[in-house]
């Protein structure tokens, strides 16, 4: 088996499981991009099978300690092991992510379930080769429940692995919109057109925790995509409800899940950052603020810029909310950890003046699992502060 020969420093050789291209020593066996690998350290010790691709950074991405192919059988076995994971902690199958890249042992798969409709993403250039495969052990171990596997490949990340965006069924029939039972609410997603996969279940525990916070409170919710946070705080009692939303194909599913659900909300198609301008010019007041923006930057590169958003995006928020009022944040942005995420909310407190107390933090969905070795697989952080009157 063709493969690579890591420096003495690589991070793989201190527990990480990817190989940069500044890490390699020598590459033997003339590999082809999309192989199997092998990686070895430099007294020619097997450390384990990878992936292969020297098109990308990240040249090789381990998934196995042995020597190990990519066949029907790994498949199965590595799927199977994440169903019975999820099933363990008591995560919901029917509405879950299913497979979680590398923190699943499939680097670069990503699979998740709404109902009888699956969605497969292969952000791997490996895995995308062997997709007929993974189709196949989803299959065997999802049974038939099953009546669609739909690709969404339409992300940029696929790109950098110089593949193509692409999406289509891969098996099954044609889906379109379904309805998902989600805090109470009945929501419907178009898991062939919505953002991601058709929604962002990495939220899923948190809108119930947020909404108990919302009785007879004025609440806004920022980036409020389909309004499950909005709509969630409305069924819970909130006195007055705000959704704001730049995307108009996202705010018209909004106001459709209001109406399925019998709720009002006011929904506002308008720049997050312009409508919070206004609003604070004309002097409104709100009792809980929710900021669940997109990812502001997938880069390490683009940390800077972003910051200087996540900053203004919390100055803003702090000046419009109420004496004791409360904020929950998110940030979806691997590259903004969590000390820097404090240290951005403790910075836009001292330009807006105010004073906070933390409630408490909010982590990935046990669907979404962290390997502590590998930080890429975190990427979610939340949390949810309580204003302090007469500070």
């Amino acid at each position: 088996m063709a493969g690579l020969v890591v420096k003495p420093r690589a991070r793989i050789l201190h527990g990480h499981d990817w190989v940069f291209s500044g890490e390699v020593l020598k590459v033997f066996g003339s590999p082809a991009d999309g192989d199997v690998i092998s990686l070895k350290d430099g007294r020619d010790h097997l450390i384990g099978s990878a992936i292969y691709n020297s098109k990308s950074q990240i040249v090789a991405r381990r998934f196995s300690r042995r020597r190990q192919d990519l066949d029907l059988d790994f498949f199965q076995r590595r799927i199977a092991q994440a169903i019975e994971y999820r099933a363990r902690r008591g995560v919901d199958s029917r509405l879950c992510r299913v497979v979680w890249s590398e923190s699943d042992g499939l680097p670069g798969v990503i699979v998740d379930r709404y109902g009888d409709k699956v969605v497969l993403q292969t952000l791997t250039l490996a895995m995308d080769l062997r997709k007929a495969l993974i189709v196949e052990a989803l299959k065997s171990a999802l049974g038939p429940s099953i009546r669609s596997i739909i690709e969404r490949n339409d992300t940029a990340v696929r790109r950098v692995e110089g593949m193509e965006t692409q999406t289509g069924v891969l098996f099954g029939e044609t889906p379109g919109e379904l309805e998902i039972e989600l805090a109470g609410l009945r929501v419907t997603i178009d898991p062939m057109q919505a953002q991601k996969t058709g929604f962002y279940l990495d939220q899923r525990p948190h809108y119930e925790t947020v909404a108990q916070c919302a009785k007879e409170r004025r609440v806004l919710d920022c980036f409020t995509s389909q309004g499950a946070f909005a709509l969630a705080c409305a069924k819970a009692g909130a006195a007055e409800v705000t959704g704001v939303e730049a995307s108009a194909e996202s705010l018209a599913s909004a106001r459709r899940n209001a109406e399925r659900n019998g709720l009002q909300v006011e929904w506002i198609e308008q720049d997050v950052f312009a409508f919070l301008r206004a609003t604070e010019k004309n002097g409104a007041e709100y009792d809980l603020i929710i900021l669940d923006p997109p990812s502001f930057t997938k880069t390490k590169g683009g940390l800077r810029d972003a910051l200087r958003g996540y900053r203004e995006l919390h100055v803003r928020a702090f000046k419009l909310l109420s004496r004791d009022g409360l904020l929950a944040t998110f940030s979806c942005s691997h590259h903004v950890t969590e000390t820097i995420f404090d240290q951005t909310m403790a910075d836009a407190l001292v330009d807006a003046r105010r004073s906070a107390r933390r409630l408490r933090r909010f982590e990935q969905a046990l669907d979404h699992p962290v390997l502590p070795t590998l930080p890429e697989t975190e990427y979610f952080k939340g949390v949810l502060l309580e204003m302090m009157p007469g500070r």
